[in-house]
């Protein structure tokens, strides 16, 4: 009898490993490719809505194109942007867009805190102010404007100048005597409550009992703050300058409504309006347009990146 014996093939096992590898990569792959599809229409829709505009900005800007002169068009090349960068009306406006934005923030910013702080401690009707207290955001632009322009500011019937006016001092003419004030005001006014809102969350999401330990420790009110719950709400701090500083640089009611954009408070935004609808310039308009998209793409740039900074960093920068 003669007896045959088989030899098992030794197991590789780096080649199990890199065979493993391979299958987990492409299961990666495909679920990652299956998230991508999901939102593929909503990426589809956001391109035909914001890129296609765009586009059709730019193909105008290279046009000389007046609409009192409708059939009087053509090629006009970079002469638009070579009129939009030298006409000495760009540069006013960027230092107007960034004077209002950086004092509305600012301003914003601080009152926002002042309110947060107090509506964080235990109030009786502490649920209705808090609801009062946004309201202010929850009005349209232009509503707000308005109801600043006519009830507030007005010479005869503003309740400011009512004010002043039983005081025994003399009217103010807001729009026309302190016109980036008066935008500045109404801004505040609109986005104190924004800021407010996110400051009031990192505040709840404080720790009591690092509060308790510095009351243990015999830290004041005031050190307590400025020590421990001031760095806490740094990130808060830093995400509603950068959302309120890209949302507050669009803003065009306030100012077409209030002041017509005199007095350096003509935007970007207004000067855009400007052009295209009272010079009836489209080839000018469509320029600037082109200008002032490339501007807030820099700004909004920089401010994304610095906001993924943050929340990466968790607040411990």
């Amino acid at each position: 009898m003669s007896l045959t014996t088989t030899t098992k093939k030794p197991v590789n096992l780096d080649e199990v490993e890199a065979d493993t590898a391979t299958e987990g990569r492409r299961v990666q792959r495909k679920q990652l490719w299956t998230n991508r599809s999901l939102l593929l229409p909503a990426v589809i829709f956001l391109i035909l809505l914001t890129q296609i505009p765009f586009i059709v900005t730019i193909v105008f800007s290279t046009m000389e194109w007046n609409l009192l002169y409708p059939d009087d068009r053509g090629f006009s090349g970079l002469d638009n942007f070579r009129t939009a960068l030298t006409s000495g009306e760009l540069w006013p406006s960027i230092v107007a867009t960034v004077l209002i934005t950086a004092l509305s923030v600012v301003l914003s910013v601080l009152l926002g805190l002042l309110f947060a702080v107090l509506l964080d401690r235990k109030l009786p009707g502490r649920a209705l102010a808090r609801t009062l207290m946004i309201t202010p955001f929850l009005v349209m632009p232009a509503a707000a404007a308005l109801i600043w322009k006519f009830s507030m500011f007005d010479t005869n019937i503003g309740m400011i100048n009512w004010l002043l006016r039983g005081l025994g001092l003399d009217t103010v003419s807001w729009s026309t005597n302190y016109p980036l004030a008066t935008v500045v005001i109404v801004l505040t006014w609109q986005f104190t409550p924004f800021m407010m809102l996110i400051l009031l969350a990192g505040l709840q999401g404080q720790a009591k009992e690092t509060l308790e330990a510095a009351q243990v420790d015999g830290a004041g009110p005031w050190r307590t703050f400025t020590w421990i719950t001031l760095p806490h709400l740094r990130m808060y701090i830093e995400i509603g300058v950068l959302l309120g500083t890209v949302i507050i640089l669009q803003v065009f009611d306030p100012i077409a409504i209030l002041t017509k954009g005199t007095g350096g408070t003509k935007t970007l935004a207004y000067l855009l309006y400007e052009r295209a609808f009272i010079g009836l310039d489209v080839g000018q308009a469509a320029a600037y347009g082109v200008v002032t998209v490339i501007l807030t793409i820099i700004v909004a740039t920089i401010a994304l990146k610095t906001l993924f900074k943050v929340f990466m960093a968790g607040g411990s920068r």
